[in-house]
């Protein structure tokens, strides 16, 4: 590498409610080599982030706009209504949205669920961010309707949470521009799918097995089977063969003057 060379990286970005801890840490024991940057990013800010390479890929939010950006469904997040524990939802396993509909609830500008119509009384106004409206949950102003990431990214003490059967989910994927698919950003897919340090998809383990060497010692067992008839010779019937030439008597005393032969009855 010269010395205008860039040492290679891989930036990964990720919006709020995700956890990529697992992931970071498996990329770090497969190539220790290659420090991965995490970026945080807003979920409206993502896919400009990732179109501007100021990341390699990102776990985001869907929908993704597939016209210039890949994507890899994760998993569906649970929708979960927030309230004070003492409200009477708290009471309850379980709501739908219609049970919602005598309650304020608050609809944030950055809300991650696709809604038709959003369940209850609509707030005076929208706050800016979800953590601003886990704080006025929090006041009593209202209820707040999340995936449940994001409420437990924004605990309280003194809030709670259930989950909303009917409502939207938000499901959460890893994507990356389609033009730049690079080697680095094959790896962390296959990581995120699951592939073994083994597999044949990873760059690092293409060259990994010639086990034909080993294949090849096996004739070695067959000799075993070519002394099958070693094994013959030793327990056969050749010297009771000659036994008729002396008659029986006299093949018993010439087994006599052999070595004390009856000893072994």
């Amino acid at each position: 590498m010269t010395g205008s060379e860039v040492p290679p990286s891989f930036r990964l970005a990720y919006v709020p409610g995700v956890t990529p801890t697992k992931w970071v840490r498996i990329w770090n024991e497969r190539l220790p080599d290659i420090p991965l940057t995490l970026v945080a990013v807003s979920t409206a800010e993502a896919f400009d982030v990732l179109r501007g390479r100021g990341a390699d890929a990102g776990f985001v939010r869907l929908p993704v706009d597939r016209e210039d950006l890949s994507a890899i469904p994760l998993y569906t997040e649970t929708t979960v209504v927030v309230v004070p524990k003492d409200h009477i939802v708290a009471a309850v396993d379980e709501v739908t949205a219609e049970d919602l509909a005598d309650e304020i609830v608050l609809h944030p500008l950055d809300d991650t669920l696709d809604w038709e119509r959003p369940p209850g009384q609509p707030a005076f106004e929208r706050p800016a961010t979800t953590e601003d409206a886990v704080e006025l949950v929090a006041a009593g102003i209202g209820l707040l309707v999340v995936p449940q990431s994001l409420a437990r990214l924004h605990h309280r003490k003194d809030l709670t949470y259930r989950p909303v059967t009917d409502a939207p989910e938000s499901r959460v994927a890893l994507s990356w521009p389609q033009d730049a698919t690079t080697d680095l950003v094959e790896d962390f897919i296959g990581i995120v799918r699951g592939r073994t340090v083994n597999s044949t998809r990873g760059r690092a383990q293409a060259p990994a097995a010639p086990a034909a060497p080993t294949k090849a010692k096996r004739p070695e067992t067959g000799g075993g089977a070519r002394r099958k008839p070693a094994a013959g010779k030793s327990s056969g019937k050749s010297t009771t063969g000659r036994n008729p030439r002396g008659g029986g008597s006299g093949g018993a005393k010439g087994g006599a003057k052999r070595g004390k032969p009856r000893r072994r009855s």
